[in-house]
C-alpha cells in the first residue's frame, strides 16, 4: 500500500565494473549519518537494485515531504552525505549529459519516468 502524499521516484546509473564488490560491500552497512539525513529529509522505503548485464544500479524511494526541490538540496547540504558521494561517485558512471558528481546542478543519477502504477485495491 502507498504512503499518503508520496512521490515516487526511479533512477539509473551505471556502476564501474571494478567497484562492484565494493560498491555491495559499503552498501551492505551504510553509515547512520546517511540514512539519518534520508530520514530527515522525507525519503522513505529507498532501495537500489542492479543489473549485471548492463552494470546498471536501479534506485527506487518514496519521497514523503512537501518540497521536494529543498529536500533534496538539503540532503547535498549535509557533510556526511557528501562524503559518501565522493566515494560512491568513483564508482559510478553517470547516463545524465554534463554531469560531474551528485549533488551538483546537473543530476548525477538519471530520473526515470513513472509509465505504469498499481497500488491494489484498498482494504
Amino acid at each position: 500500500m502507498s504512503i499518503p502524499h508520496t512521490k515516487r521516484v526511479c533512477q539509473i546509473i551505471k556502476l564501474k565494473p571494478e567497484a562492484e564488490a565494493e560498491y555491495k560491500a559499503i552498501h551492505a552497512n551504510v553509515w547512520p549519518g546517511v540514512l539519518a539525513a534520508l530520514e530527515r529529509h522525507h525519503i522513505a522505503d529507498y532501495s537500489i537494485h542492479y543489473y549485471p548485464p548492463l552494470r546498471l544500479l536501479i534506485a527506487h524511494f518514496k519521497y514523503t515531504g512537501a518540497d521536494y526541490d529543498a529536500d533534496m538540496r538539503g540532503i547535498a547540504a549535509d557533510p556526511e552525505t557528501q562524503r559518501w558521494w565522493k566515494l560512491t561517485d568513483g564508482m559510478q558512471e553517470s547516463l545524465v549529459e554534463g554531469a560531474t558528481g551528485s549533488g551538483g546542478d546537473v543530476p548525477w543519477w538519471q530520473e526515470l519516468e513513472e509509465v505504469f502504477r498499481f497500488e491494489g485495491t484498498p482494504a
